[in-house]
């Protein structure tokens, strides 16, 4: 099967999901900084979940770049990406209203983890298809960055029952950890063009 009608779907999805986070945002209640300062927090948990959203999306298209054609298992690796990816949401918001509450950061850091696995399995399906000498499979490689941010979301949601503002700083230290550009599949792409 051509990649091209996964692509276009999974592109689609996560505009949906970055639209519902936005639509959950209050607006301010006045004119002036005093009205936005309240909304400082729920500003910054939308900021962490669009980063998270973003990266995901960087990521999945930089996979899709080095694949020529995926099959049934692939499609649902993606739709189990993308189910975890949906629910960020419903997580955002429920963190942003109970002000960092314990079992709501916990849950966030859950489907962070569950995404993250979910893209580990879509990653190794595809490496799967296209063989472990191919360009995705030299530039995934060991793939130490997923399997560490899988580690560090997975003890943020144990740190989370002792301080969650503890386990919500683990979560950006993997958004800033997927943020610095990894540039494996796109040198590889270009080696193997060359």
């Amino acid at each position: 099967m051509q990649k091209g009608r996964m692509e276009a779907f999974s592109d689609g999805v996560i505009a949906v999901i970055i639209t519902i986070m936005v639509l959950e945002l209050k607006v301010p209640q006045g004119v002036d900084w005093a009205a936005v300062r309240p909304l400082i927090p729920a500003l910054l948990i939308y900021l962490l979940s669009f980063v998270f959203i973003g990266i995901y999306w960087n990521n999945h298209h930089h996979l899709l770049q080095a694949v020529r054609h995926v099959n049934g298992r692939i499609l649902w690796a993606n739709l189990h990406l993308l189910f975890w990816l949906s629910l960020i949401p419903l997580v955002t918001g429920w963190m942003e209203e109970s002000h960092l509450a314990t079992l709501p950061v916990a849950m966030y850091g859950v489907v962070l983890l569950c995404a993250a696995v979910a893209y580990f399995i879509l990653t190794r399906a595809l490496i799967s298809l296209h063989s472990k000498d191919s360009a995705l499979a030299a530039a995934v490689g060991a793939d130490v960055k997923g399997k560490v941010s899988i580690l560090i979301n997975a003890v943020a949601i144990a740190i989370c029952f002792v301080s969650p503002p503890a386990a919500c700083a683990l979560y950006v230290v993997v958004a800033i950890a997927w943020l610095i550009p990894d540039r494996r599949i796109e040198r590889e792409l270009t080696g193997h063009s060359q």
